[in-house]
């Protein structure tokens, strides 16, 4: 504890919580009151954490859609207070946990990312195990028992008051609609220690998995196992299903973890091929989840001036692409730039409105008047124009390129020239 509140830790804890932002909890405080807060009541608190005596603010619960739209999931967000103090823990455990982790574990750990079990998952692949465990973990963070984990964290921690601590945090109340539910299972997501702990539990499962010599990836509560065949990947299922039940309590959901080929399952949003060296794509339902996020971009564009609606655009398009720069497939980029210029034409022709003011705009992009005037008054719908030639022919790339759209094809290349 001493270590924890310690001046340079503190201090560290201090600016990375600054710099993460974020919503206020239940008393409302932002991370800006912070400092004067701390400046008044530090000594008070430090006194008590010391003396184990600190109890930590119920956490504010906040319901966010999971991808997709398949239900929501339930996030807890500590007081900016109970964050600084998560943040200075998890500087001193991380360390003490990470080196020991499996190099199979990707989640939350330093010097790893998403990436590179994507990558990793390819190789197994590649190897030959043509066969995917697919484990999901029913509603993970709401159900790890506390029991389970403070025993995983117990065998490096032995301070007593940093132990109850954890336990306290994972027992804060869960503050919804001005009522508190006290919480004696789940560690909700939100809070700076709960993707350690995360870890900290599943680690059992990577050991077993090691020592059953498998190989598999791990990202935080998604695990796949690759095999050699389905009735091998059968077993594995069935055994580890049984493992996770007896050692963790946790529970497989069946409905949503299969045993299956690589390329017909989604890891981290990302797909492959089929092929002998399988080549990444990315997953069906991530581009259906971009179109329905731009889609409202584009609804608010109606009103407004064009230009800011691409100015908008940019950084959705610029994260989305980082994130999926692993691609190896060109024809779901070539698709989506041209849907994008689509729609953007599409807002053009419904903000000219009337016919005049269609023929006018189109001649001022070069069309004759004849095929300006026949164009404008064809009776058809705006969706239906923004695919026509002579909505294609009056806004061509150039123009979109002109005004700073981020094409996605263009936006790779310049990712893996930089890379």
């Amino acid at each position: 504890m001493e270590t924890i509140l310690s001046r340079e830790n503190m201090m560290a804890a201090y600016r990375r919580v600054v710099a993460n932002k974020g919503a206020p909890g239940v008393d409302k405080m932002t991370v800006d009151q912070l400092k004067p807060y701390l400046a008044t009541h530090w000594p008070h608190i430090r006194e008590d954490l010391l003396a184990d005596r600190y109890r930590p603010a119920p956490v504010r619960g906040v319901e966010i859609p999971k991808p997709g739209g398949k239900g929501m999931r339930q996030l807890g967000i500590p007081t900016v207070l109970d964050r600084l103090i998560q943040q200075a823990m998890h500087q001193v455990l991380m360390p003490i946990f990470d080196p020991d982790f499996s190099a199979s574990s990707y989640g939350f750990r330093p010097g790893r990312s998403a990436h590179d079990a994507v990558l990793a998952a390819r190789s197994h692949v590649a190897d030959g195990r043509r066969f995917v465990v697919d484990l999901d973990l029913e509603k993970f963070f709401d159900r790890v028992n506390h029991d389970v984990l403070m025993a995983r964290v117990a065998r490096k921690v032995t301070d007593k008051r940093v132990l109850r601590l954890i336990r306290r945090y994972l027992q804060a109340g869960l503050m919804t609609g001005g009522i508190e539910t006290a919480r004696s299972e789940g560690t909700p997501q939100g809070g700076p220690l709960s993707p350690l702990l995360s870890n900290v539990l599943l680690d059992d499962l990577d050991k077993e998995l090691e020592r059953r010599g498998h190989a598999f990836c791990r990202y935080a509560d998604d695990c796949n196992v690759y095999v050699r065949s389905r009735r091998a990947g059968e077993r594995v299922m069935a055994s580890l299903t049984r493992f996770l039940a007896e050692r963790l309590k946790l529970t497989v959901n069946g409905a949503k973890s299969a045993v299956d080929r690589p390329w017909k399952r989604t890891f981290l949003a990302y797909t492959m091929t089929a092929h002998k060296a399988p080549r990444l794509l990315i997953a069906a339902p991530s581009v259906k989840r971009l179109r329905d996020r731009l889609k409202g971009a584009f609804r608010a564009g109606r009103g407004r001036a064009f230009g800011a609606t691409i100015k908008d655009l940019a950084p959705i398009l610029r994260g989305w692409m980082a994130y999926f720069r692993l691609t190896e497939g060109k024809g779901v980029l070539e698709e989506l730039d041209g849907w994008l210029r689509r729609r953007l034409r599409c807002i053009l022709w419904r903000q000219w409105k009337r016919s005049a003011t269609r023929a006018m705009r189109l001649r001022q992009r070069g069309l004759t008047e004849e095929r300006a005037c026949e164009s404008a008054g064809n009776g058809r719908g705006p969706w239906w124009n923004a695919g026509a030639s002579h909505m294609n022919d009056a806004f061509r790339k150039a123009f979109f390129d002109q005004l700073g759209l981020i094409s996605l094809q263009q936006e790779l290349q310049r990712l893996n020239h930089a890379r």
